[in-house]
């Protein structure tokens, strides 16, 4: 939403960069959302958006806006995480349960699947590795698009699952990077755990087209409960 808000006052297209500090926890039910634009550039503009709930601040973005060209292709890509190559019919669709039993709603509005290696803390198997791969789809096979693609980085469930514990993952700050207008389709990812200390995780992700273009990434600071 407040990508979208960011665009609606902004002149250009698309939003590029966007970094978020979650501050409070919205209910459900209807928010405020509040832009200004902090400067319109010929190439780039910023907009502060901000999400509100009954007075109270919930989110805090800066977001860049630009626009993508379809027909850009990377000058050097040498430093990119490499893509799995495991296909969309063979990975496994994820249930919208937390390890623990618990209902996680907003995985009943998107369809995520794993990849088999990835897919072990279903089971109570987590392979160890901090990773999870698979695919995303969005109801009905609607296309991705800049919008959709700040969603996609933090949809996927955390990469802690993965490792041998799991609970409550919540997001401090998150910094998303869209490269590229994605074809249509599902989009491959890829989210993997970096560091764990006390309380904290962070965590990268990166997203690709069904042709194997990175069309976006992502880096977000998070709590975490350990044990």
């Amino acid at each position: 939403m407040l990508g979208r808000a960011a665009v609606a006052v902004s002149p250009h297209d698309h939003a590029i960069v966007a970094s978020a500090h979650y501050l409070h926890s919205p209910d459900a039910g209807p928010v405020a959302i509040v832009a200004e634009v902090l400067r319109a550039g010929r190439s780039a503009s910023q907009v502060r958006a901000q999400m509100h709930q009954d007075g109270r601040a919930c989110v805090e973005a800066l977001i860049t806006t630009s626009r993508l060209d379809p027909e850009t292709t990377p000058y050097w890509e040498g430093g990119t995480t490499v893509m799995s190559e495991v296909a969309f019919d063979d990975t496994l669709p994820l249930v919208a349960r937390l390890p623990d039993g618990n209902r996680v709603a907003i995985m009943e509005q998107i369809g995520v699947r794993l990849e088999p290696d990835s897919a072990g803390f279903m089971s109570s198997r987590p392979s160890g590795r901090g990773e999870l791969r698979g695919w995303l789809h969005l109801p009905e096979d609607e296309p991705f698009d800049p919008i959709s693609l700040l969603f996609a980085v933090d949809a996927f469930p955390p990469a802690t699952f993965d490792i041998e514990f799991a609970g409550w993952v919540p997001t401090l700050e998150l910094t998303a990077y869209i490269r590229a207008l994605p074809s249509p389709g599902p989009v491959r990812v890829l989210q993997r755990a970096q560091l764990i200390t006390a309380h904290r995780v962070d965590e990268e992700c990166a997203i690709w087209d069904r042709t194997g273009r990175l069309v976006a990434q992502g880096r977000q600071l998070a709590g975490v409960h350990l044990g």
